[in-house]
């Protein structure tokens, strides 16, 4: 077996297109979005050095590069390169349901290389993601790190932790097969050394799922799962070892539960209540609604393979996720971009931005839920998320206007990450 991954490893390293190296060079763009004060500047200029960092940002005229090209993009709007936080790049949306056991985690790798390019090429430069087996997306992510891979910087969880038939858990495959999945762990002595063991195999963050879900087999969203003892154990195991936890929680009880644990966020969201939103502003914990979704599992899901009762599930719960949405943005509650790509189909991320729009945010509140509110819940505040000096050259860039439309974001034309360009639709006459 090992024999034939170094063969299929050669073989894809011989034909993929060699990957562009970032060079000191700077970019012009006809407007600029700040995404700190929420204002337009327009014809500026950012630098950056060979290591793919921003050196300077101004006005045009009064900027000199020295030696180095400039990309022309005054007839665009140039924006920081986005961030999902809930992502499943080694997922497949037509893969769900009893289709998904006939995926090896070889074969789960190689889809992750598919769609990390995807995100990338559709403006997503950064993505946190929140599940995986066989730590495929530890390995993606080392892939990408080492230039072997085109996709975004990824902080990875590997295998979610979860309750033995939990959401997190496989529960397709009958009693005698006897399996469970690799992040099983009950009671909260077994939860920290499942927390160990992921960092010990590589992984940024720990997901843990502390309700039931909807794509699962045989629970409910608002079912509790781990209790508050466990964790807690999570958290402070985890935060002992300086990562974040991110919770799956879609229940009411779950996601006080969560708070009170000190998870760092809360992913999914959906039925929380008032008592949990003044729990997330007093502990400052991060919502993520992944609120475009809802719209694929009722279209699509069927002929994805999902189950029966998840579309079931999902129509209970989709619109009430939507709702608290609403609220939750409109109580102050820190928000950030999260979309559950693998859900659907991986570089449609933008489609959500016009759904937190349509539910409440204006179009600046919902661009820096993907930048600055981002890059805050992962800990990249001081290297990602804006387009300033000392920080990555991640840019992206639309025709039009994002603040009056901010459905452009769906048709990034040009790509930068770490000054390496990914796309250029604007250079195609």
């Amino acid at each position: 077996m090992r024999r034939t991954l170094l063969i299929l490893s050669f073989v894809i390293a011989a034909v993929a297109a060699p990957l562009a190296t970032a060079a000191p060079g700077a970019v012009r763009c006809g407007k600029l979005l700040d995404v700190r004060s929420g204002r337009m500047l327009t014809d500026q200029l950012i630098a950056f050095d060979a290591n793919g960092m921003i050196t300077a940002v101004g006005p045009a005229g009064s900027s000199a590069v020295s030696g180095a090209s400039v990309i022309d993009l005054s007839n665009a709007t140039c924006l920081p390169g986005l961030i999902d936080v809930h992502t499943h790049l080694t997922g497949d949306p037509m893969s769900s349901g009893y289709q998904g056991l006939g995926i090896s985690v070889p074969r789960e790798a190689l889809i992750g290389a598919k769609n990390a390019r995807l995100t990338v090429r559709a403006g997503f430069t950064t993505v946190r993601n929140v599940g995986a087996s066989g730590y495929t997306d530890v390995a993606l992510r080392d892939g990408i790190d080492a230039g072997d891979i085109e996709g975004p910087h990824m902080l990875v969880s590997g295998p979610p932790l979860g309750i033995t038939g939990g959401h997190c858990d496989n529960n397709l495959l009958p009693f005698e097969f006897h399996y469970k999945a690799e992040g099983v762990a009950d009671g909260p002595w077994a939860a920290r050394a499942k927390v160990r063991e992921t960092v010990k195999y590589g992984a940024d963050l720990i997901k843990v799922c502390a309700s039931g879900g909807v794509l699962s087999k045989g629970d409910q969203p608002g079912t509790p799962q781990y209790t508050l003892e466990e964790l807690q154990a999570i958290a402070e195991e985890a935060h002992k070892l300086e990562r974040k936890v991110a919770a799956h929680a879609h229940g009411t009880q779950s996601i006080k539960d969560a708070i009170r644990a000190g998870i760092d966020s809360i992913e999914h969201s959906s039925l929380i209540d008032d008592e949990g939103l003044a729990l997330a502003k007093q502990h400052g914990t991060y919502l993520v609604f992944d609120i475009y979704n809802d719209d694929f599992i009722l279209q699509e899901g069927a002929k994805a393979g999902m189950l029966p009762e998840s579309i079931e599930k999902e129509k209970k719960i989709g619109r009430l996720q939507r709702e608290n949405f609403r609220h939750a943005f409109q109580s102050g509650a820190k928000i950030a971009f999260g979309t559950d790509s693998g859900v659907y189909p991986h570089g449609d991320n933008a489609r959500q931005f016009g759904k937190m729009v349509e539910w409440g945010m204006k179009p600046l509140d919902a661009i820096q839920a993907a930048t600055i509110r981002a890059a805050d819940l992962i800990g990249w505040s001081a290297k990602a998320g804006v387009l300033e000096p000392e920080h990555f050259a991640d840019i992206i860039a639309v025709s039009g206007d994002p603040l009056s439309d901010v459905r452009v974001l769906e048709s990034v034309k040009f790509v930068m990450k770490n000054g390496a360009v990914v796309r250029n639709d604007f250079s195609v006459r």
